[in-house]
């Protein structure tokens, strides 16, 4: 890519009076110039400073992935006209994707919402069958408040429900948060995030005790070998994807790359190597690396390390799949056909591995030494995140199956692959990870999180890495990549999962709780201890009748989760109230009962927080469209609708948990019955602390719509015109959330010096950040703990969750006595197990979904830009040249996708940039025509309750 491209800039043609030839001729060539270094001729110079006449420039982040690039943004008369990459940020270094460009365009689409829409009969009267009319905010608001009412009274704080988002922006996910917990005192908000990261928190809780990576992006420059595990990040992480082609360019002999996954794609092509595997065998290939180390290489284990840092655990296996368990009330009654509830005979096949299933002949070798022979029956149990200490001679004996033989013969996944040449490629592999000397970094996405054994998965990556000495440390480690770009921020670290709080706390904890209750100034007590409505269980008490008011944020949950027609189903046809907050007419948004016009990313002051730990700051640029406002202005103003009176007495939820009723102990903090959740969680003494100031720096000439109210005047949820709460709103939310880490490993940087810098890994210590965490080197939190306790090691891994074990063998606990694990961090064994849908008769084909590169998730924004929207118009489904040919079909053909679940036609596609084996198909998802998450199956990782989109079963045949 020549310096031109990379430096391109995108503008909208929008209050131009130079043509975009002559603007592509000045403005673009000057900077890209300019970037290199090279002097610019006088005249180009003025020909630039002519064609951005009366632009104001400033820095944002990009809306999509969770890379984290930084963007400058050029804005004319209330509108973005330009956005170009940041030359100043560390992540893209002046480089965008694709989508990265189109950042403006997003936000002008012809459909986007501008007034609230609520469904209504002739009379204008909420009718649940009626059609969309517009509303003001006020009748917006007054049904909201009428419905959650009616949901608590009938279904206590379990009964009100949110989907959230790892793209809500950092105040946005904290507001929605406080209003949940401390107001509706209700744990039924999950992020989007569920789908996305859940298994690679749950595997960092468990391996570190403390959620996040370990590492940087630094480590692609510093590496020698990079190893991509169910990841095509040349399309999901481009700019991540160019370094890496960068780094492998610039030393092609000694760097080497390995593209691991079940079809072929475009992170294929700069591959060394291509290991083509079969679905939920990276399981088997994780631990024959293990196992090449420990029986065949134990030389290369680094004793004095491990013996310092690290424990070896085992865990039940005997857990299910997360999907629905005999008994819920959709499920019932058991019909004589196999059918139950809700569900038909041909879904009940699958939901019955829930309880029970045949151990098969491909995992009999791996569940052997638990004492499983293959077609034993295995009675499956929840077991939540159970696990002990084992010796490591356990740990040896549970790697003892995974020989090359084994391994190769059940992973190998192209069928038209010779044997052999499969398992020379696993034993270079091996060989390149034990190589004495040689750095390795593995990457991963949604190919091994979306797993029913994703959290199995992503310890064992950390087994290897810890083994050889190859974490945390520069140019090595496992690294999880995240999808969305607030995942970290928003979701994991903000705490808007359902079991969590801020800075890694949980709800389950009542220490935890009373941290945050003393914090937010709320009465001992108010916070729910329970916290298991995920995102999937959500839509499953919404189908059961449990959740009568749910609310989706910022994201598409009706287009996004797996088994889609029962969610819509239950939504449109039961008795509830669906509202989405939208910037456009999704999915999401035509199943609802009330729709919410949002502002969009530029259209309010945000954050995000990355996937290398990484928090960026922006500024509101330009006003929302139409009525539009934010996502924390509309939780704010909900919660002035509900007083200390409405929603703090007592509660009795379904596990028989009863909440007190902490109405006294408010009035004794000096809150009335009638004060409301606004004064207690948002205007409180300490917010109001935070001034505005337009002549100071950041907010000096900025709009703030939620802090000052805005030239459109809009007619907020009282009838009058907004005018703003006249105090700094959003640097009250971030420094309140902040507060929770800061001296606790978790260290964020002020408000205002997010908006000098372009973002900072946290922690973030004596203003510096954090490159590598559990180095003594680099982490002073690392420094500090190894000084304590003198045992001279390189590393602490310092994080306190799940810090003391029962002991065990692989059969499970032998003593029940808890044994302190201070530092240290954990190596796991954990078995190949086959999914709960394999291909049989029927079924002949392994399904797998994802992205493109054009595209963000459900299509939302990306498909409401005409040049993104002409390059990919449709989900396709790729499929093999010979399968089409098995099936009757060719390139071009319209095809049906059909599983147990449902079925969708989508034209046929034999040679595209995705190249899937014999016996396997790929269709994304950002498509709502080609809605494949009807077909998908909603079976989840019981430990991380993340869905398993990476696999199901269908059949193939001419539409």
């Amino acid at each position: 890519m020549d310096t031109l491209t990379k430096c391109k800039i995108y503008q909208t043609g929008e209050n131009m009076s130079l043509s975009r030839r002559e603007f592509l001729k000045s403005s673009a060539a000057a900077s890209a110039a300019a970037a290199v270094g090279m002097s610019v001729p006088a005249e180009l110079e003025a020909s630039a400073s002519a064609a951005e006449s009366g632009w104001r420039w400033d820095k944002a982040a990009c809306r999509f992935c969770g890379t984290g690039c930084g963007i400058m943004m050029a804005t004319k008369n209330g509108k973005i006209v330009a956005v170009k990459g940041d030359p100043a940020a560390p992540v893209n270094r002046g480089l965008n994707c694709i989508k990265g460009y189109f950042n403006a365009k997003i936000m002008y689409g012809a459909d986007r919402l501008t007034k609230p829409l609520l469904r209504m009969n002739d009379k204008g009267e909420f009718d649940k069958k009626g059609q969309f009319g517009e509303i003001s905010w006020q009748r917006a608001f007054d049904e909201m408040e009428k419905n959650i009412r009616k949901a608590l009274k009938a279904s206590g704080p379990e009964g009100v429900a949110v989907f959230a988002s790892g793209q809500y922006t950092v105040m946005e996910g904290y507001a929605a948060q406080k209003m949940m917990k401390a107001g509706f005192r209700s744990n039924a908000i999950d992020p989007n995030a569920r789908h996305c990261m859940a298994s690679a928190v749950v595997g960092f809780y468990q391996t570190f005790g403390i959620d996040e990576p370990s590492g940087c992006y630094d480590d692609i420059e510093l590496t020698d070998t990079v190893v991509s595990w169910g990841s095509n990040m040349a399309e999901m992480h481009p700019i991540l994807w160019s370094r890496v082609t960068d780094r492998k360019l610039s030393d092609p002999e000694r760097v080497k790359v390995i593209n691991m996954s079940t079809y072929r794609h475009r992170t294929s092509d700069l591959a060394d190597i291509e290991i083509i595997f079969s679905p939920n065998t990276d399981l088997a290939m994780w631990n024959y690396i293990a196992r090449e180390i420990v029986y065949n290489n134990p030389d290369a284990i680094d004793w004095d390390f491990l013996k310092k840092n690290i424990v070896f655990a085992a865990s039940p296996v005997n857990m299910g799949y997360g999907m629905r368990r005999a008994g819920e009330k959709s499920l019932s009654p058991v019909r004589p056909d196999g059918s139950a509830g809700k569900y038909s005979a041909k879904e009940m096949q699958t939901i019955n591995h829930e309880m029970e299933h045949i151990v098969s002949a491909k995992e009999a070798p791996a569940l052997e030494p638990y004492g499983y022979k293959e077609g034993d029956k295995m009675v499956n149990k929840p077991a939540g995140l159970k696990h002990w200490e084992i010796s490591f001679e356990e740990y040896k004996k549970f790697l003892e199956p995974y020989t090359l033989d084994y391994v190769a013969r059940i992973a190998k996944g192209d069928p038209d692959e010779p044997l052999e040449q499969f398992k020379e490629k696993l034993q270079t592999l091996a060989d390149l990870y034990i190589e004495k000397g040689r750095k390795v970094v593995s990457f991963w996405t949604m190919g091994m999180n979306q797993h029913t054994r994703g959290t199995w998965v992503n310890t064992l990556s950390y087994n290897v890495h810890f083994m050889l000495n190859k974490q945390a440390l520069p140019g090595s480690g496992a690294f999880s990549l995240t999808g969305q770009p607030s995942a970290c921020g928003t979701a994991r670290e903000v705490g808007t999962f359902c079991h969590r709080l801020p800075a890694d706390m949980m709800v389950k904890n009542p220490k935890h709780r009373k941290i945050a209750e003393n914090r937010w100034k709320i009465p001992e007590g108010t916070l729910n201890p329970v916290g298991n409505q995920h995102i999937m269980k959500i839509h499953r008490d919404i189908e059961d009748g449990v959740v009568k008011f749910a609310w989706v944020n910022v994201c598409n949950a009706y287009q996004d989760s797996a088994s889609a027609k029962h969610w819509i189903k239950a939504a449109r046809n039961m008795d509830n109230f669906i509202v989405t907050s939208d910037g456009y007419p999704g999915i999401s948004a035509m199943v609802s009962d009330l729709v919410l016009p949002s502002a969009m990313i530029y259209e309010k002051w945000g954050a995000y927080g990355n996937a290398e730990r990484r928090t960026q700051h922006w500024r509101q640029q330009v006003l929302p469209v139409g009525d539009a406002m934010s996502d924390t202005w509309q939780w704010v103003e909900l919660s002035k609708r509900f007083t200390v009176k409405d929603v703090w007495g007592p509660y009795t939820l379904r596990n028989g948990v009863k909440l007190a009723d902490v109405r006294k102990a408010a009035h004794e903090m000096g809150y009335t019955d009638d004060t409301t959740m606004y004064e207690i969680l948002y205007a409180n003494k300490e917010a109001k602390s935070y001034k505005i100031d337009m002549n100071a720096f950041p907010q000096k000439g900025y709009d703030n719509s939620e802090c000052n109210g805005d030239s459109r005047n809009v007619v907020g949820s009282d009838g009058k015109v907004f005018k703003g709460y006249g105090f700094m709103i959003h640097e009250y939310l971030f420094e309140e959330y902040a507060s929770f880490g800061r001296g606790h490993g978790h260290d964020l940087a002020p408000f205002t010096t997010y908006h000098k810098v372009r973002g900072l890994k946290w922690p973030v210590v004596d203003g510096k950040e954090t490159q590598w965490r559990f180095n003594v080197k680099y982490d002073p939190y690392a420094a500090k703990a190894v000084a304590k306790s003198g045992n001279g090691s390189t590393h602490a891994f310092y994080g306190k969750l799940a810090k003391a074990l029962t002991q065990g063998d692989l059969m499970g606990i032998t003593d029940k006595n808890k044994k302190p694990l201070t530092d240290k961090a954990k190596i796991f064994a954990r078995p190949y197990m086959d999914p709960p849908e394999m291909p049989d008769a029927e079924y002949d084909t392994w399904l797998c979904t994802g992205r493109v590169l054009e595209h963000w998730h459900s299509g939302t924004m990306t498909m409401r830009v005409p040049e993104l929207f002409r390059a990919v118009p449709e989900a396709l489904c790729y499929m093999n040249p010979k399968t089409a040919a098995e099936k009757g079909l060719k390139q071009g053909d319209l095809c049906w996708v059909e599983s147990r679940r449902g079925k969708v036609k989508a034209h046929v596609e034999t040679r595209g940039r995705n190249r899937p084996p014999r016996g396997l198909v790929f269709v994304p998802w950002f498509d709502e025509k080609v809605f494949i998450n009807k077909v998908c199956l909603d079976a989840t990782c019981p430990m991380s309750k993340q869905t398993d989109y990476k696999k199901c079963a269908v059949k193939i045949y001419k539409a």
